[in-house]
């Protein structure tokens, strides 16, 4: 199995001001493809892992080999990562969220309001580089969870619903170091018909990852 880099789901300027069309190129052309050939690379080294689907590699890393298990991890989840973070953003800005969903994320959270609370905060409080993430836990239940560099929740048992990068190759080109303003204009980005994708179809299977 060769991955390949996917197009963007709109044009590279479409989410400016919010996220910059140069920042949208490094970010997809350099940053995402570099981690595809390094996955690529290291599944061709074990012909029993490369033809695993990378949902079912990220699932159960212990049982790709120890010598490629950290390029999987990292690269595969960098690859992982960035596929849904490029589907959770969308130009048309502030959309409603789908009303079961909604209520869902009330009775788990309290509010839509407190859930951005708490979403945001995982970003900001995530040390270094990471990603924040609104799952679903092994009981079904929405959560709220950070991970460090590329990891991917699937790796803990977690479904990932909604994700958002806080790598600062993310944001700082346009942001510098204003995480918090980039978490903010995320916000205002995120395409809640697909998170709705997400929480509805829990295999993810229309990814084909």
């Amino acid at each position: 199995m060769v991955y390949q880099l996917p197009e963007l789901p709109y044009g590279y300027g479409d989410l400016d001001p919010l996220i910059d069309e140069q920042t949208m190129h490094f970010h997809h052309d350099k940053h995402h493809a570099t981690y595809i050939s390094n996955l690529n690379a290291a599944l061709a080294k074990s012909l029993e892992t490369a033809d695993r689907p990378l949902f079912d590699l990220m699932r159960d890393l212990e049982s790709v080999p120890e010598e490629i298990r950290t390029a999987v991890r990292n690269n595969g989840g960098g690859h992982l990562n960035h596929t849904l973070y490029w589907q959770w953003l969308s130009p048309d800005q502030d959309q409603e969220i789908p009303s079961e969903l909604a209520k869902e994320i009330s009775q788990t959270f309290g509010s839509v309001d407190h859930f951005k609370k708490e979403f945001i905060n995982a970003g900001l409080t995530r040390f270094g580089s990471g990603w924040a993430w609104l799952v679903l836990n092994e009981q079904h239940q929405l959560q709220v969870v950070s991970t460090a560099n590329q990891d991917n929740p699937l790796s803990e048992g977690l479904m990932p619903i909604l994700g958002v990068d806080v790598w600062e190759h993310a944001y700082y080109l346009n942001y510098q170091n204003r995480r918090p303003d980039y978490l903010g204009a995320f916000w205002h980005l995120i395409n809640w018909e697909f998170v709705d994708q997400c929480w509805r179809d829990r295999e993810m299977s229309y990814l084909q990852l």
